[in-house]
């Protein structure tokens, strides 16, 4: 049963409910429940690449993946929407991978990842 199909047939018991004069909270709130199961939910993905690991560090790489797709971000870091990871949690984001600790680039190798924090966002279908 497709969402819709589950919104339709709701709203249609309520309506008989309300009609017969037996309409009631608990029926409202299964309702709802209902509604919440019935709508897919869309994860929103954003990189940020640091230059270091506090939560303030300033964001030199960026990459945001919304609805399925990569967004395409300004070139200019000056335009780039967080400057840096609180900036991005303060807008909503949730930290979901903090930097792996053991990649990151120390001044005697010149190999390593740098710091990168992964923020998601949930969004529902509506």
């Amino acid at each position: 049963m497709t969402g819709n199909e589950v919104f339709r047939q709701q709203i249609k018991q309520w309506i008989d409910e309300f009609e017969r004069g037996q309409l009631t909270k608990k029926s409202l709130y299964t309702g709802l429940e209902k509604f919440e199961q019935a709508i897919p939910q869309r994860q929103d993905l954003l990189y940020l690449q640091t230059s270091g690991t506090s939560l303030s560090s300033g964001v030199h790489g960026i990459l945001l993946v919304e609805n399925g797709q990569v967004s395409e971000i300004p070139s200019n870091p000056d335009d780039w929407p967080y400057q840096s990871v609180l900036e991005a949690i303060k807008d909503g984001w949730h930290v979901i991978q903090f930097p792996n600790m053991a990649l990151l680039m120390d001044e005697s190798r010149t190999y390593g990842l740098g710091c990168e924090f992964i923020l998601e966002k949930r969004a529902s279908g509506f």
